[in-house]
């Protein structure tokens, strides 16, 4: 099964974070996930400030500059990972990096 690894940090610590070591981290990982055979893609996004909304309302398109809602943590990135069970997702979710400086959220993804 396919589960989305969602990764949630605050931005406003940024200043808090050796990105340097952090991109290390992330390299190691990605690669961890590579070798074990259950990477099925991810990203780092763009900061919250570079996002647009999009709501249709009455057959209105609103669009908005900015993230959906202001949150404590935002969104920063992600990982597909196809993995036997809820527990290995759980498993490779702790070894993120993100896990250590903001929070990780693991979803399974709705079968087609």
């Amino acid at each position: 099964m396919q589960y989305v690894v969602l990764i949630y940090q605050n931005e406003s610590n940024d200043d808090d974070v050796d990105w340097t070591q952090l991109g290390k981290d992330y390299k190691e990982y990605a690669a961890a996930v590579v070798h074990a055979g259950v990477m099925r893609g991810g990203h780092q996004l763009q900061p919250s400030a570079a996002a647009t909304t999009v709501a249709v309302r009455d057959g209105d398109r609103l669009v908005t500059d900015g993230p959906l809602a202001e949150a404590r943590e935002q969104l920063g990135g992600f990982f597909v990972l196809e993995c036997a069970d809820l527990d290995e997702a759980l498993e490779w979710a702790a070894r993120c990096p993100g896990a250590s400086h903001g929070t990780v959220e693991v979803r399974p993804v709705k079968p087609t």
